[in-house]
C-alpha cells in the first residue's frame, strides 16, 4: 500500500496531462515576464534587488489580471482545463462570461495557472539535467549544472547524492499531480458558474420543459386522435368490405382525411423542433370545428353540438387551445367509450368561454383520473389560460366541463403554434 502510494502518480496518465497543463501555464507566463522585466528596467536604477523582483510581480498579475477580461481567454482557458485537467471542471468554464464576478474569478484562475505553472516549469527544466550531473559525482567529485561546479566527496560517500536527485524527481511528480489536484477542487468556484448563471440555467431549463410538455401536448391531441379515426375507421371497413361499398369508399375518404390532417400537424411539431417557423404551419382553431366532427361522425360516432355566440371573435390563443382539447375528449370517448352519443356544447360568452363535453357511460368503466396523458393535457391547456376544468362521472355520463377566460393575460406566442 504505501508503495502505491508513493508510485501511484508515476504511472497515471492523468499525471502527466496536468503536467502539461501546468507547462502551458509557465509557456503563457514568458511574454508577461519579459514585459514586466521590460517596464522595471526602465527604473531600476539604484532599486533593491528584492523590490525589482517585487515590482515585476506585480505588473506580471496585473497585465494577466487585465488579460483575463478577454472573453476568449476565459474560453481558451476552460477548454485547456476541460481537456487537460478531466470533466471535473464544469463545462460552464468553456463559455464566455459577462458579469465582473466571473471575470474576477477567472482572473484569480488566470493568475494562479501562469504563477504555479510557471514554477513547476522552471523545476521540470531545471532538475533533469541537475538529476543526470548527480550520477557523475562518485566519480568525478564534482556536481556539474552548466557553466557552474561544486567539490563534492567521491566514491560510496556521495552516493546520497544521486538518490536524493531521483527522489527530487518523484517529489516533482507529486508536486504535480498535487497542483493538478488542486486546480480540479478550485475549478468549480472559479471557473463555475455564480448564482446568477445558475439561476439564468434554471430559467432556460424550465423553458425547455414547458416546451417539451407543449410539443408532447402537440402530438398527442393531433397525431392521436388521428390514429383513433383511423384505426375506426379501418376496422369498420374490413367488416363490411364486400357487402356496402359505398361506406367503404367513405371510410377511406375519412381515413386519407385524418391521416393528412396528422401528417400537417407532424410536420409543423417536427418544424417547431427545428426551430423552423414555417408561416404555413397549421393553426387549428374552433373555426375547423365542423370538419373535426363531421371525421368524428364518419367514424361512427353520433355527435350533436351546440355553437353560442361568435366563435370567431375569440382570441386566437384561446380559440386553438379549446380545439385541442375538443379533438382531445372526441379521442377519449372512441378509445374508452366507442361509438357512443357525444353532446358538444360551446358557448361565447362576454368574459369566458364554455366548453361541456359529455357521453354515455354504458356499462363502460370511467376513465381513471390522471390514469393518461390526454385528461393531463388538456388540464395543462387550461391551466396555462387561467381558466378551470372539472372531469368525471355524473348520473352515468362521463362530463368534461372547461371554463376559460377571455382575457386570460397569457401572450399568444406563449402557446401552441407560435
Amino acid at each position: 500500500m504505501g508503495v502505491r502510494a508513493v508510485l501511484g502518480p508515476v504511472g497515471r496518465e492523468s499525471t502527466y496531462r496536468r503536467w502539461v497543463y501546468l507547462i502551458i501555464g509557465g509557456a503563457l507566463l514568458v511574454p508577461y515576464v519579459f514585459l514586466a522585466s521590460t517596464l522595471v528596467s526602465v527604473a531600476s536604477d539604484r532599486i533593491p534587488v528584492w523590490l525589482i523582483v517585487a515590482l515585476i510581480l506585480v505588473v506580471m498579475v496585473a497585465a494577466i489580471v487585465v488579460m483575463s477580461f478577454i472573453p476568449a481567454v476565459r474560453v481558451i482557458e476552460g477548454t485547456a482545463a476541460r481537456e487537460l485537467l478531466g470533466d471535473a471542471v464544469p463545462e460552464h468554464a468553456t463559455r464566455r462570461v459577462t458579469s465582473w464576478p466571473a471575470r474576477w474569478r477567472t482572473a484569480v484562475w488566470a493568475v494562479s495557472h501562469l504563477l504555479i505553472g510557471g514554477v513547476v516549469s522552471g523545476v521540470t527544466l531545471a532538475l533533469p539535467p541537475a538529476v543526470v550531473s548527480s550520477f557523475a559525482v562518485p566519480f568525478t567529485g564534482s556536481f556539474y549544472l552548466g557553466e557552474v561546479s561544486a567539490p563534492m566527496p567521491k566514491g560510496w560517500a556521495a552516493a546520497w547524492i544521486p538518490a536524493l536527485g531521483v527522489l527530487s524527481l518523484l517529489l516533482l511528480v507529486h508536486v504535480v499531480s498535487w497542483c493538478g489536484a488542486l486546480f480540479i477542487r478550485l475549478a468549480p468556484a472559479l471557473l463555475g458558474p455564480t448564482p446568477d448563471d445558475e439561476l439564468v440555467a434554471l430559467r432556460r431549463r424550465a423553458e425547455q420543459l414547458a416546451e417539451r410538455n407543449r410539443l408532447a401536448r402537440e402530438l398527442h391531441d393531433s397525431v392521436g386522435h388521428a390514429l383513433s379515426i383511423v384505426t375506426v375507421q379501418a376496422a369498420a371497413a374490413r367488416r363490411v368490405l364486400a357487402a356496402d361499398p359505398a361506406f367503404v369508399d367513405k371510410a377511406l375518404g375519412a381515413i386519407e382525411e385524418s391521416a393528412r390532417s396528422a401528417l400537417e400537424d407532424l410536420d409543423h411539431v417536427l418544424g417547431l423542433l427545428r426551430e423552423d417557423r414555417a408561416p404555413t404551419a397549421p393553426q387549428w382553431t374552433l373555426d375547423d370545428l365542423p370538419g373535426l366532427l363531421d371525421r368524428t361522425r364518419i367514424a361512427g360516432v353520433r355527435v350533436e353540438s351546440t355553437v353560442e355566440g361568435e366563435v370567431s371573435r375569440l382570441p386566437a390563443a384561446v380559440s386553438r387551445e379549446a380545439y385541442r382539447i375538443v379533438q382531445e375528449c372526441l379521442t377519449n370517448v372512441l378509445r374508452h367509450a366507442g361509438k357512443v352519443p357525444v353532446a358538444v356544447r360551446l358557448a361565447v360568452g362576454q368574459e369566458e368561454l364554455v366548453l361541456d363535453i359529455d357521453n354515455p357511460l354504458d356499462g363502460v368503466g370511467a376513465p381513471r383520473p390522471g390514469g393518461g396523458r390526454g385528461l393531463a393535457g388538456m388540464r395543462e391547456r387550461v391551466t396555462v389560460l387561467r381558466g378551470q376544468m372539472t372531469a368525471g362521472v355524473d348520473d352515468g355520463r362521463w362530463v368534461v366541463a372547461v371554463r376559460i377566460p377571455l382575457r386570460s393575460g397569457v401572450r399568444d406566442e406563449e402557446l401552441v403554434g407560435e
